[in-house]
């Protein structure tokens, strides 16, 4: 089952800052969204450890999935240390796309060298897999109309942050790039008027 994404229901967070506060900016933001209504919350990422830290400290009890196009880049990687044929790799690739993780693995370990740079390497891409193996499911979550890759995320880099702030000739102060993409993710979540309303609100609110 390929599902489709409702281009007005996309709202964009960005912020210039650890990992710590971007967590709860994006937490802040499925509030907003209904997450406290949410049947299944999913958190879909690239794996990354803190974001995994962010899924367990903010969406504890989600179903977290790993994009399924950095699984296939660390896949493309493991081949290529391999020296696997192109036809070997495209057949463990169905087998990701299935979800048949610890089958990878095991025809992975299969092809290992005994020792030396290549065997250290391979193994650790390995590891991935099986660490990762139950965030990859694929074919299940596709079943259950769930989506699999984070392109929408890699378009938002771009839209919201790579369109306005890496032209060429730019340079940026950090605070000032900062401002500059609350106002870009508050346009392109048509927010923009409400987010201005909620502002003046708050200045003629007294000083606590």
């Amino acid at each position: 089952m390929r599902v489709r994404r409702d281009e007005n229901s996309t709202t964009y967070v960005a912020g210039i800052e650890s990992s710590t506060f971007f967590g709860e900016r994006i937490y802040a933001e499925a509030v907003v969204r209904g997450i406290e209504h949410a049947r299944r919350v999913v958190v879909l990422s690239d794996g990354a450890a803190y974001n995994k830290t962010i899924a367990q400290t903010h969406f504890h009890g989600a179903l977290h999935i790993i994009d399924l196009y950095h699984a296939r880049e660390h896949l493309t990687a493991l081949g290529v240390t391999l020296r696997l044929q192109s036809s070997r790799l495209t057949s463990w690739k169905d087998l990701l796309d299935a979800g048949e993780v610890e089958v990878l693995c095991r025809a992975a370990r299969e092809f290992l060298p005994r020792s030396g740079a290549r065997r250290l390497l391979a193994t650790k891409q390995i590891r991935y897999f099986e660490k990762n193996a139950e965030r990859m499911r694929y074919a299940a979550y596709r079943a259950q109309g769930l989506f699999v890759g984070s392109g929408v995320v890699e378009a938002g880099c771009r839209s919201v942050v790579g369109l306005r702030c890496k032209k060429p000739g730019m340079f940026w102060s950090r605070s000032g790039a900062h401002a500059i993409l609350q106002t870009r993710c508050s346009l392109l979540s048509r927010r923009y008027d409400a987010d201005w309303d909620d502002r003046a609100y708050e200045r003629t609110q007294p000083a606590a």
